[in-house]
């Protein structure tokens, strides 16, 4: 798969060299919903004989039009990138989404991107917008197409009646449910970050941690202890880790991820890695000291391990 970082205007050399599918969505997460709508754009386009693009942008669009600050996104744009990938797109396209985009009309969007790209079919969800909702539909795209390419719109996606959605999918993983977080992904839910220096207190009771820092905009779980696999110089490891407060000991460090990696002793400081949210163990709890604090974590790293025996492959 090819990536395209488009700033606009589009180029000329960024339009395909041939008739193509356009897959449209801003698909944060690449959640069970989104991969039908890319899978259908996929099959279209080995059906018809052209390429696959999936036209997305650097930023959800929320920053721009409602100014929401300090949003919070499920992937990073590395790791959409890697997810898409996956589903077999030929091109991705990342968009950068800045004001004089923002400010497109409708129509100026259909033929600057849509039409200008090649496009002879768009694909997209059945609640797909490229403006005033009202206006900017997928039931009014037909209209702005003016007969130049067709319309395929994917329906709603759901599990158990619920709507599969990204709102959804960030509610649970802030709600203690990134099981079922997890269910509607269609992967388990995962951080990308480094190892840093911590205070290295684990160690003193038994139970080192790998400090991880993740980048600001990349959505944490809530508070608590969960069963996690780490990823680290390419192998996967069972591990369980906590996101808190350092409430027992009172230390002033913010919201920490702490990794305790099972059977593993490297000095890992500095290393990319990948952290992975199976199943949500417990709450934070303050202890009166060490002790009471060492005997929760015995029971957690039990409650762990019986939960990869009882999923293992």
């Amino acid at each position: 798969m090819e990536i395209v970082n488009v700033k606009h205007p589009l180029r000329d050399s960024q339009i395909p060299e041939s008739d193509i599918v356009l897959i449209m969505g801003f698909f944060d997460g690449v959640h069970r919903g989104h991969q039908k709508v890319i899978q259908r754009g996929v099959d279209l386009a080995h059906e018809k004989g052209l390429k696959s693009v999936l036209l997305t942008f650097d930023r959800s669009p929320r920053e721009i039009y409602q100014h929401e600050e300090n949003y919070k996104y499920i992937s990073t744009m590395d790791r959409k990138a890697e997810l898409v990938e996956k589903l077999g797109v030929d091109y991705l396209y990342f968009v950068e989404f800045t004001t004089d985009f923002a400010s497109l009309a409708p129509q100026d969007f259909v033929d600057d991107y849509m039409v200008r790209m090649r496009s002879k079919y768009i694909v997209a969800g059945f609640d797909y917008t490229y403006g005033k909702k009202d206006i900017a539909n997928m039931q009014t795209l037909p209209d702005y197409a003016k007969g130049r390419f067709e319309v395929v719109t994917v329906p709603e996606q759901t599990i158990n009646g619920d709507k599969i959605g990204s709102s959804t999918i960030k509610k649970l993983v802030l709600d203690d449910q990134v099981d079922t977080a997890n269910t509607y992904l269609g992967y388990d839910y995962q951080n990308q970050g480094h190892v840093v220096h911590g205070l290295q207190r684990g160690r003193t009771l038994g139970y080192p941690t790998a400090n991880v820092v993740t980048s600001n905009d990349q959505l944490k779980p809530s508070i608590g202890v969960y069963v996690t696999r780490i990823e680290i110089d390419g192998k996967w490891y069972q591990s369980m880790t906590s996101v808190g407060y350092n409430v027992t000991f009172k230390e002033d460090t913010g919201v920490t991820i702490e990794c305790n990696i099972f059977d593993f002793d490297r000095d890992i400081y500095g290393k990319d890695v990948r952290v992975e949210w199976l199943h949500y163990l417990r709450g934070e709890v303050k202890f009166d000291g060490a002790d009471g604090l060492v005997k929760q974590l015995h029971k957690d790293k039990m409650d762990a391990l019986n939960y990869f025996k009882e999923h293992e492959d």
